[in-house]
């Protein structure tokens, strides 16, 4: 089924350039099982009784007063910096050799080096302990330079990173103060559609802002985490909830003034609300949080497994022989994965995860989200119509799925190799990997990239090594953008896009 292109995601965040607008039409295609969170029936399990007396009015002032005093806005500035989107741009400007490089500036100057300018943005954050500690986005505070977090009583703390995930889309920050309010995080299995909830943030720049509505729809998968991540996890509760740009970050409470999700994006035709927005659920974001805070980093287990999108077209199930049938349909199973362990093979259906029943990926990641590499974990899965189960340990990675990787990689027309550790170290880079050899396809074709280049970004994600590149490229679906530098002159970014991937 296409939908229809009106309809976009838009990351929550407010500031000077508001490009952050992808369509429903860019899902990817296929995703991993990452991370995951046990749940619940959407429904309570309750009867209906239509002579029942209707009960008292939903009192939102005590959840707003409780929690309005913990959520904080984030005030982001990034310095500006030299990038080109093409270094051979100067030989394309037919005024340089006329009117000197002042004029050939305003075409994309020599090599096609432009200045960005600084860029002042801003979200939402929600306090998480008495000593300063925050949750946000990724997305609010990823490339910031510098980090400000203005309190509800107005005063002003600068914040450093403690972490980022950017495949949950989180991170979390920290300021130096103590005996500040905080909220604690309720368990998202337990909401429920139909619920009432408030969302609270600073968007447009306005002072706290808290709307009502109510839970509309869980386990909602949007495809906007893979242009941050090559694994993206996501399960989003959905809200009717008014939130806009500057929300991102902001808590999204129940009526007890608990912590159920954290904003993060909206589904709009115009880039502000018009129905709909989306919130990571408390339960994933209580797990990441976690990690950031001992570990510095998220501890993700995988199960190995790949599987079509929920909005994955007829036309894509023919093309990638994916079959309708009860549970989540494997295309795939990565080699020495849980999943492979667990004696699942490609054209089975998994069923359950831990005795909880599954129907789509999203669902089956969210199962995994909050566990870590070494928890153990049932599955069930059906198997040329008989129903299979068997234990096993999550693995810390995702394992490899190579007829995919090297599928999706040759589309691009050149090989690739690891840059050198003691090359890096001499360029200012910590990793990247180097276009070692071009031949046919879309680097040659779409962009001017020419041998020696060393990538070291995909869609904003770091990539290290050839492997990570295949991953990124796979994850991208049909477009991306990749980023790096000429050896020669590293103190340049240069940036490409590319399209009609897969």
């Amino acid at each position: 089924m296409k939908l229809k292109q009106l309809a976009t995601v838009m990351l929550v965040s407010a500031g000077t350039a508001m490009g952050s607008i992808w369509g429903y039409g860019e899902y990817m295609q296929h995703q991993q099982v990452g991370s995951a969170i046990p749940s619940s029936s959407i429904f309570k399990n309750t009867s209906y009784d239509e002579n029942a007396v209707s009960g008292p009015m939903v009192d939102f002032e005590k959840a707003a007063t409780k929690a309005a005093p913990a959520v904080v806005h984030i005030k982001t500035l990034t310095k500006s910096k030299q990038v080109s989107a093409d270094p051979d741009m100067q030989q394309d400007n037919p005024f340089k050799d006329f009117f000197g490089d002042g004029f050939g500036d305003m075409f994309g100057g020599r090599g096609g080096n432009r200045l960005s300018p600084e860029q002042r943005a801003s979200g939402s954050g929600v306090t998480i302990s008495a000593d300063g500690y925050i949750v946000t986005n990724n997305h609010v505070v990823d490339g910031a330079d510098e980090l400000v977090v203005t309190l509800n009583n107005k005063k002003d703390y600068k914040a450093k990173v403690i972490g980022k995930d950017p495949s949950s889309d989180l991170a979390v920050i920290k300021i130096e103060a103590n005996n500040l309010p905080y909220l604690s995080f309720a368990n998202s299995d337990d909401v429920h559609l139909g619920q009432w909830v408030l969302a609270i943030g600073y968007p447009l720049n306005l002072e706290t802002t808290v709307t009502s509505g109510i839970v509309s729809a869980k386990s909602r998968s949007l495809g906007i985490n893979s242009r941050q991540s090559s694994s993206p996890v996501e399960s989003f509760i959905q809200t009717d909830a008014a939130v806009n740009p500057g929300n991102s970050g902001g808590a999204l409470v129940n009526t007890n003034g608990e912590v159920i999700g954290i904003n993060s994006a909206i589904a709009s035709p115009t880039g502000s609300y018009a129905g709909y927005s989306y919130a990571i659920p408390s339960n994933l974001v209580k797990k990441v949080v976690n990690d950031i805070m001992k570990y510095g980093s998220t501890k993700r287990a995988y199960l190995g497994v790949m599987f079509g999108s929920d909005q994955m077209s007829e036309e894509d199930k023919k093309k990638n022989n994916v079959k309708d049938g009860d549970g989540v349909f494997v295309m795939d199973v990565a080699k020495g994965s849980a999943a492979e362990e667990a004696g699942v093979q490609k054209g089975d259906f998994i069923t359950k995860v831990n005795g909880a029943e599954v129907s789509t990926g999203t669902e089956m990641v969210e199962k995994v989200a909050a566990l870590h590499p070494g928890d153990k974990i049932n599955i069930t899965y059906q198997h040329n119509g008989t129903e299979k189960t068997a234990t096993v340990a999550l693995k810390g990675t995702s394992g490899a799925y190579a007829s995919v990787k090297e599928q999706v990689i040759e589309q691009l027309g050149a090989t690739f190799q690891n840059l050198d550790k003691d090359k890096a170290e001499q360029l200012h880079l910590q990793s990247g990997v180097v276009v070692k050899t071009l031949g046919q396809g879309i680097l040659t074709d779409q962009t001017r990239i020419k041998e020696g280049f060393i990538i070291t970004k995909v869609n904003n994600t770091k990539v290290n090594t050839v492997d990570e590149l295949k991953d990124a490229i796979k994850n991208a679906g049909n477009s991306a953008i990749i980023t790096g530098v000429y050896p020669n002159q590293p103190q340049t970014e240069y940036q490409y896009a590319l399209n009609d991937l897969q």
